[in-house]
């Protein structure tokens, strides 16, 4: 089949390449003149080795907890697996030349701004801003803003800090030969937040950045048209992050290819009950963190990329 993409990023690359692997012809259309998140903490569970092995030689550092530290008490949460600290941008490097290399045509400077014609199949993976997306009728997804920078000091430390605010958090990330610093929190109030923060803690901070991360699924019914990624709003309600569920949903997709209406059928059933009850966890735990912390424990075990709560653990 003939297929195009619209967005190349991680999940737009990854199909690209699956797609093209088993025989189909693909063209990925990207807005930008060159390919890389620059704009990302590129913190992902050891699952991005099941989907994309060559990505071992990128590993900055690994992460085994968190200390979440709310202004009362300190919640150390281990992660049942280890976390990988990476480039973004190397990485969808790296995915784009395993693309190139299996045939896939990849045109830069072409931003998609409706459903392109003579295609068999059509994914929109072109981010928050999705253009496939809006195609559908579907405003801009609610959005949250990510800003992040970078303190020029060594440290491989193996855990994050993290410091929740009324709708987001800050964090600290060791990124071996550097520490990033970075929040995500509501659009009115997130500059301020983290300004406050780097302030109070007399933080100077280089090459800072920002982003807008989705937060509004959404799964059309098209036989043709597909969505994946942030276009979908697949992004992890407690955190942020989307490229392990992106890509989870990129698989489903390969699963079920060239039948759209199963892949979002499964989409659905995979994802929407693991956002309703992350959303209700995420909800509880701020809430009894800031107002009755004392009912939380000291620590505990998750898996980080569902969220699953595994019994008390001490470490």
């Amino acid at each position: 089949m003939k297929v195009a993409i619209s967005g190349a990023g991680i999940n737009g690359l990854y199909l690209a390449l699956k797609l093209s692997k088993i025989g189909n012809k693909v063209t990925v259309f990207e807005k930008n003149g060159k390919i890389g998140k620059e704009t990302c903490s590129g913190l992902f569970s050891e699952k991005i080795l099941d989907f994309i092995p060559e990505a071992k030689n990128l590993v900055q550092n690994k992460i085994d907890f968190v200390l979440i530290r709310f202004p009362r008490k300190t919640l150390k949460v281990k992660f049942s697996e280890i976390f990988f600290v990476m480039d973004h941008a190397k990485l969808d490097s790296l995915v784009a030349g395993l693309a190139k290399e299996a045939g896939v045509e990849i045109i830069l400077n072409h931003p998609v701004n409706l459903i392109p014609e003579g295609f068999d199949r059509v994914l929109g993976c072109d981010g928050p801003f999705s253009q496939i997306r809006k195609s559908f009728g579907q405003k801009d997804s609610k959005m949250r803003i990510a800003i992040q920078g970078i303190l020029s000091k060594k440290d491989s430390s193996n855990f994050v800090e993290t410091w929740p605010t009324k709708k987001g958090f800050l964090w600290k990330i060791p990124r071996g030969e550097n520490i990033e610093y970075g929040i995500i929190d509501d659009p009115i109030t997130c500059q301020k937040n983290f300004n406050d923060f780097l302030d109070k803690n007399d933080l100077k901070l280089e090459n800072i950045k920002s982003a807008v991360v989705p937060a509004d699924f959404f799964m059309p019914k098209s036989k043709k048209v597909a969505l994946c990624g942030d276009a979908a709003g697949l992004t992890k309600p407690w955190s942020g992050g989307g490229v392990i569920w992106g890509l989870l949903a990129a698989d489903l997709l390969l699963k079920n290819f060239p039948d759209f209406l199963e892949y979002q059928k499964a989409v659905e059933t995979l994802f929407l009950p693991k956002i309703i009850f992350s959303r209700i966890i995420t909800r509880l735990v701020y809430f009894f963190g800031f107002n009755i912390p004392w009912i939380l424990p000291r620590s505990f075990r998750i898996d980080g990329d569902f969220l699953k709560i595994f019994k008390k653990n001490t470490f």
